[in-house]
């Protein structure tokens, strides 16, 4: 033994991360069973090994007794004390018996206790590393298929996950990294074991503490799962802060965190409701996505009668049954759901009263109470704008924008009808297209308007302005539509 056995002693302990003093200790190991094999020596031998320099010594154990029945193991007790006044009986006194040359079949003999030792090392660390990971997440490389079963990479360990701890439907793809829960280590004689498991309940939790900040930091709770792996998971949330909406966080912003997790099962659906100690409102929260009546628990049997409105029955039972023994797990009741007209029928629940059956009904269009603030548009006046832009009187001048000749095959104002022989005005009704009876003249035009005798009134500058508008624009209304129907 010289310096460099030390330095390689130390740098296997950088390169397997084996303590060197495990590698003292096989070592010594292996000399004594060299020892004792090549020297055909049935005495009990100690081997010490200076950490420094790297010498070792060998040591033969003797224990002190009266009377010396096997000198090989055995020493009087005058003899122990001419070695030291102190030794009494059953004391145990050591001679060094180091040997001065071991041979290569020591050294061979040696080599192999010591790889062995190592190799027993590496085992027991990897072991005592995934036995502390139990019920923990862990990510691997999918290395191959054994049958059905497939083998994960870990890094230091190859896991096994069993065919039936696998997703339906699911497939892995060599070099194809996945995330998986570790059910159980177990120590057999090539090393540790692991089981790992892609359906186990667990998953989901360990998948939403590491996308949900809110969890990790323990503000949000996660009170229980319940799932059918590959189709449906529901899990109850609980927040110990009143300001935190544990259901938001843990959908994340627009669904980023959820989807996280959803795309890491492969499209597994996912239901996150909100935990309540009150046993009525968690029961109807773990049927989500249905709407729920009332609940009608009994408490000496734990069951649960469920009443939902009619159309909402077959969403709250499920795909064969899916949903309510999903909400059965999550809660650990009994369920038994009935449409509002069965329990009715079987006179299940009482009666309610008119006023209380319609609150309950339409309770969940309340979300719509905030639009009533736009009733105060409802008596808009589309024309108000209008209502001061009038001219004033006299503000137009005739002669301005009504010049003769300007509008072809119109009359003058004089002799138009309508005006009565002292110039006055007579009440004007515009047409009515919508009216029951179609009027005289071509199919599709319209005659001019309908002037009706009123009280006399005179006439002003603006009145004369604004009839003339109106039969221009009756007028151009009538070419339009005559133009139409020639195209």
């Amino acid at each position: 033994m010289n310096m460099e056995f030390i330095e390689a002693i130390h740098e296997l302990e950088k390169e397997r991360g084996i303590a060197a003093e495990v590698l003292f200790e096989a070592i010594e190991a292996a000399l004594i069973s060299a020892y004792k094999k090549n020297f055909a020596s049935l005495q009990n031998v100690r081997v010490s090994i200076d950490r420094m320099s790297g010498e070792f010594k060998v040591y033969a154990r003797k224990t002190v007794v009266e009377r010396v029945e096997d000198p090989r193991t055995q020493v009087s007790l005058e003899e122990a004390q001419k070695i030291d006044p102190n030794y009494g009986l059953e004391d145990v006194v050591e001679y060094e018996v180091t040997p001065r040359q071991f041979g290569r079949i020591a050294a061979q003999t040696a080599k192999q206790v010591v790889v062995q030792r190592i190799r027993e090392a590496e085992r027991g660390m990897i072991y005592d590393e995934y036995i502390n990971r139990e019920g923990d997440i862990v990510t691997g490389v999918v290395q191959r298929y054994e049958q059905k079963n497939v083998i994960v990479d870990l890094g230091k360990v190859e896991a096994l996950l069993m065919a039936q701890e696998q997703i339906p439907g699911e497939t892995y793809q060599p070099f194809e990294r996945i995330k998986t829960y570790v059910v159980e280590v177990k120590k057999t004689t090539k090393g540790p074991q692991v089981m790992l498991s892609r359906t186990h309940p667990g998953l989901i939790k360990r998948l939403f503490e590491l996308e949900v900040p809110e969890i990790h930091d323990g503000i949000v709770e996660i009170k229980g799962v319940s799932r059918e792996a590959g189709a449906r998971s529901k899990i109850a949330v609980y927040s110990r802060d009143a300001n935190v909406d544990p259901v938001g966080a843990c959908v994340g912003p627009k669904g980023s965190r959820v989807q996280t997790i959803v795309t890491e099962l492969k499209g597994e659906k996912l239901d996150i409701i909100s935990y309540s100690t009150d046993t009525q409102e968690f029961v109807a929260n773990a049927l989500s996505p249905a709407k729920v009546i009332s609940v009608y628990p009994k408490l000496n049997e734990k069951v649960a009668l469920v009443v939902v409105p009619d159309y909402q029955l077959s969403l709250a039972i499920g795909k064969e049954g899916q949903n309510a023994r999903l909400a059965a797990k999550l809660t650990g009741w009994k369920i038994d759901i009935k449409s509002e007209s069965q329990a009715r029928a079987q006179n299940l629940i009482p009666e309610a009263t008119e006023a209380e059956y319609n609150e309950d009904a339409y309770e969940e269009y309340d979300e719509y109470d905030e639009y009533d603030e736009y009733d105060e548009y409802d008596e808009y006046d589309e024309y108000g704008d209008y209502e001061d832009g009038y001219p004033e009187e006299g503000e137009y001048s005739e002669e301005e924008y009504y010049e003769e000749g300007e509008y072809e095959g119109e009359a003058s104002l004089e002799g138009e009808q309508g005006y009565t022989d002292d110039g006055s005005i007579t009440e004007y009704h515009e047409y009515d297209e919508h009216a029951e009876s179609e009027p005289e003249g071509e199919p599709g035009e319209h005659p001019d308007p309908v002037l009706i005798e009123s009280k006399e009134e005179p006439l002003t500058e603006r009145d004369r302005a604004m009839l003339k508008y109106f039969q221009t624009d009756a007028t151009a209304s009538r070419k339009e539509k005559k133009k139409k129907g020639k195209g």
